[in-house]
């Protein structure tokens, strides 16, 4: 589904992506991990169109998508930071989301699951970090997209958000969708993720299961697997 060929990308003379290849061919959760500074970002970003790449493709189900924008609309992303506008009713930005894409299956479940039903007719200004988390998943699975990107979607959420969030992930996995995660919480990547891909330095270190990394570390779970790999990079 997505193809990442020989990715480019610097900032002045920091160089971010040093000639990326990443080929996901099958549905699933796929965790991208790596310190701060790592590309993890910046790969996202440019999968989105966000970032232009001085060198390199990506393909999406075979089509080059560089210089393309009709291929979002089958992409769902939930951002780290959602930065709404303030004076705007939480009900009202769904609206408006709604309007900008044909197609949604925005289910009323998803607004009671997540507890919004008290805060639609509020402005998002005057909402919590964790409420706007739980409007920026709603928006986020509100549409049938079969490619999800979610960057950190666990940021100020309560324990039973964080259930709900876990199991909208799984269930949109068995409906078949690819879900790119980017996330510093290891246990979720332990407990949800199919494949890890770990990015160092602007390159792919590792690109496997968690257990296959854990093995190649000698250590007995992910986080200190990452740990390892830190330690002597």
């Amino acid at each position: 589904m997505v193809e990442i060929k020989n990715l480019h990308k610097s900032f002045g003379k920091v160089n971010v992506l040093q000639g990326i290849d990443l080929a996901i061919d099958e549905p699933g959760i796929i965790a991208i991990l790596g310190p701060n500074g790592s590309g993890k970002t910046t790969l996202i970003k440019s999968i989105l169109g966000m970032v232009i790449p001085q060198k390199g493709d990506i393909l999406i189900d075979g089509k080059h998508i560089l210089g393309e924008w009709n291929y979002r609309n089958e992409i769902s992303y939930m951002p780290q930071i959602a930065n709404f506008p303030q004076n705007l009713r939480v009900q009202e930005l769904i609206n408006m989301i709604k309007n900008l894409r044909a197609e949604t299956t925005l289910d009323q479940a998803l607004i009671q699951q997540f507890g919004l039903e008290p805060f639609l007719d509020k402005k998002l200004g005057n909402l919590s970090g964790g409420t706007r988390q739980k409007v920026n998943i709603v928006l986020t699975f509100m549409f049938d997209s079969p490619l999800i990107i979610l960057d950190e979607p666990t940021t100020g959420l309560d324990p039973v958000a964080l259930i709900y969030l876990k199991e909208l992930i799984r269930r949109e996995k068995e409906r078949g969708k690819t879900i790119l995660v980017t996330t510093h919480i290891m246990n979720l990547v332990e407990e949800i993720a199919d494949k890890v891909v770990f990015l160092l330095d602007g390159n792919i270190y590792f690109n496997g299961t968690v257990a296959a990394l854990e093995e190649q570390t000698g250590q007995s779970d992910l986080e200190r697997a990452i740990a390892e790999i830190l330690r002597n990079k």
